[in-house]
């Protein structure tokens, strides 16, 4: 990777570190955390730091993955100042649409759970709504103009929040 590539990648990482360290933090520091964490039974006392560690790590995987193809096969970042110039239909993206946002989402949770933290699961349920209507409306619409055809192919095959099981077998070349 070049190094113009690499600083790139690095800019781009800085919405999402706001997102899912930042804002977290603030958060929990204006709602005087840990005084206003969950009080639950013992059993989900022992699951819930368990469960929310998984979503994390299952979240920075599908963050990385992505970072990873958008730099190496749409030659581009996850910043919108810096996107993709090619549409990605490898790895992760042959099952589901969105794995950043999805990424980003499980994070938001496992955070959640991982501290207790109802304002955090606020956040992660408003980004989950606000990203309902974002994606169609916005995002979507953008790769039609830019990709045409070919995202709408893709579209119809793949999921947008959820995996499906077995990958979509499209195409894979450089679409411009």
């Amino acid at each position: 990777m070049g190094e113009s590539r690499r600083v790139r990648v690095w800019l781009s990482l800085v919405v999402p570190f706001a997102v899912l360290v930042v804002v977290p933090v603030v958060i929990l520091l204006l709602t005087s955390w840990p005084r206003n964490s969950w009080q639950v039974s013992p059993l989900a006392n022992a699951a819930l730091p368990a469960v929310g560690l998984l979503f994390v790590l299952l979240g920075l995987v599908l963050l990385s993955a992505t970072v990873r193809l958008f730099s190496q096969r749409g030659e581009g970042t996850l910043a919108p100042w810096d996107p993709p110039k090619y549409l990605v239909v490898r790895g992760i993206y042959r099952h589901v649409r969105n794995p950043m946002h999805t990424g980003v989402f499980a994070v938001l949770f496992g955070e959640a759970f991982l501290l207790r933290s109802t304002a955090i699961l606020i956040l992660a349920v408003a980004g989950v709504i606000i990203h309902l209507f974002y994606i169609p409306l916005s995002e979507e619409r953008g790769l039609e103009a830019r990709f045409g055809e070919a995202y709408r192919e893709y579209k119809r095959n793949v999921p947008r929040w959820i995996p499906r099981r077995k990958p979509w077998m499209g195409t894979d070349k450089p679409i411009d």
